[in-house]
């Protein structure tokens, strides 16, 4: 999500294009009420993912795998191949790899230490043996290649949530929005409930001192993906909207909605310095290229085409410059972004899948879903449309189950899974959401992404999902067990 200083000019500039926001109020959309994000055409025929990207006045917008599940570590199985306690030798010839788990035929080894043979460079052990018990591994060219393949992964993934407005905040980082500093209770309670993947927004870029992250910041996300994975699940890390920098998208910028030169050094630069931090995370963690910032168009005019040739530049740079950095970065699964995250926007011809150095098989494609935003977040009157309260009308389901319809069809064209990153519907303030249809509107995605290899992932601010000791709120409960997550 992001948000806007100028909901009025953004609200009326969102039935067609978007414009980022900067409001805390909006980044809550689907959870705790605030926000008059703004509509891609609202009405039949409007664009899909309405206000996804841009709460608060926005517009349209807006491996792991499965061979992962079993978990590291002596005296536990690992899911397919070798006994636990061996240690399969990842990594470059020659040396003992850092401490940490190793992938052993396919599942997960016993716990690597530091010392051991090299060896098989560049491969797993198959079944595990031979690497010496609890034998070094290294995340030097990973290995995991064998194993990473985003669809397999896909269905490990499960249902997922954000931990939203915190590490993404551009005020004062983790608590600047009022959440609470996160911990591992917080993480456990969400796994121990059924969630399996949790994406993790930050704000690199605001806190960076000419073009280098901040390391406490880099250490901060370091810990609290450790506590993801410690807990069996899947992290996701992205460059989050921090402050419209990516697509120049700032009041009075001569070059917005281009991609510019320095746009495209800083982008890898980041990219580069955040891979090398995380190399030796293994393969249940997902690197997204960027959120909803690819408001891209011909001359930077919204009046244009969108400039897919700057969305595909972007995406191309992301694969490539994480594939030239070392250890897991080699083959983890990456997430590219879709046109400002938007169903109708992405699933089009001029939109590309970029060339993986790793093969094929270890991209996704990231998509956000709020329609319609008047039921998702809208919490005010607006001069282009009014709070809905209910949802679930035959012409409703027909709109949702068009959209997914499209998606779906476009990922199995592109041969690429989609990761719905963020999916949610207020409760509304002014305006409360009739709670059956909420639970009914966040089944029906949830439903219709799992038909379809997508994984679903929920933002959250704290209204769903409790960040003391991550418990549910009544809805949400309701929707697990219906799922039967």
């Amino acid at each position: 999500m992001t948000r806007t200083k100028k909901p009025l000019i953004c609200l009326i500039l969102a039935a067609t294009f978007g414009c980022s926001s900067t409001d805390k109020g909006a980044k809550s959309a689907g959870n705790d009420g605030a926000g008059s994000g703004g509509s891609g055409a609202i009405g039949a025929g409007g664009a899909s993912n309405a206000g996804a990207g841009n709460h608060g006045g926005a517009a349209t917008s807006g491996a792991g795998g499965s061979a992962q599940s079993g978990q590291a570590g002596s005296g536990n199985a690992p899911s397919s191949g070798g006994s636990a306690g061996s240690a399969a030798v990842l990594g470059g010839s020659g040396g003992a790899g850092t401490a940490g788990s190793a992938n052993s035929g396919g599942g997960r080894a016993g716990a690597a230490t530091s010392g051991g043979a090299a060896g098989m460079s560049g491969s797993a052990a198959v079944g595990g043996a031979g690497a010496g018990i609890g034998g070094a591994a290294t995340a030097g060219a990973s290995g995991a290649g064998d194993v990473v393949d985003a669809t397999t992964m896909a269905k490990a993934m499960g249902f997922g949530a954000n931990i939203g407005n915190t590490f993404d905040n551009t005020t004062a980082w983790e608590t600047g929005w009022g959440e609470p500093l996160v911990t591992q209770a917080y993480i456990g309670g969400m796994a121990s409930r059924g969630i399996k993947t949790v994406r993790v927004p930050v704000a690199w870029n605001t806190y960076a001192v000419n073009g280098v992250i901040d390391p406490t910041k880099m250490d901060r996300v370091k810990e609290v993906v450790g506590w993801i994975e410690a807990a069996g699940m899947y992290a996701i890390v992205n460059i989050h909207w921090d402050g419209g920098w990516i697509d120049n998208d700032t009041d009075g910028n001569p070059n917005r909605y281009t991609l510019t030169d320095d746009v495209k050094t800083k982008f890898a630069s980041y990219w580069t310095q955040i891979a090398t931090a995380f190399a030796s995370v293994d393969d249940k963690l997902v690197f997204e290229g960027l959120n909803e910032e690819s408001k891209f168009y011909v001359n930077g005019d919204t009046s244009q085409a969108p400039d897919y040739g700057a969305l595909n530049t972007l995406n191309q740079l992301f694969v490539t410059t994480v594939r030239a950095q070392s250890g897991y970065n080699k083959t983890r699964a990456l997430l590219i972004a879709g046109f400002t995250t938007d169903i109708d926007l992405t699933c089009v011809d001029a939109f590309t899948v970029p060339t993986d150095p790793a093969g094929a098989g270890k991209l996704f494609l990231s998509i956000h879903y709020y329609t319609p935003y008047t039921f998702c977040g809208l919490d005010d009157v607006e001069s282009w449309g009014s709070p809905q309260t209910t949802w679930g009308t035959d012409a409703d389901e027909s709109t949702l189950d068009g959209l997914f319809t499209k998606l779906g069809t476009f990922s199995t064209q592109r041969n690429i899974p989609v990761i719905l990153g963020e999916f949610a519907v207020t409760v509304g303030t002014n305006y409360p959401r009739d709670p059956a249809s909420r639970i009914l509107w966040m089944e029906t995605v949830a439903r219709s992404s799992f038909s379809r290899g997508i994984v679903p992932v929920l933002w959250d601010t704290g209204s769903d999902i409790s960040r003391t000791d991550g418990s549910f709120s009544t809805a949400l409960q309701t929707v697990m067990t219906d799922l039967g997550q």
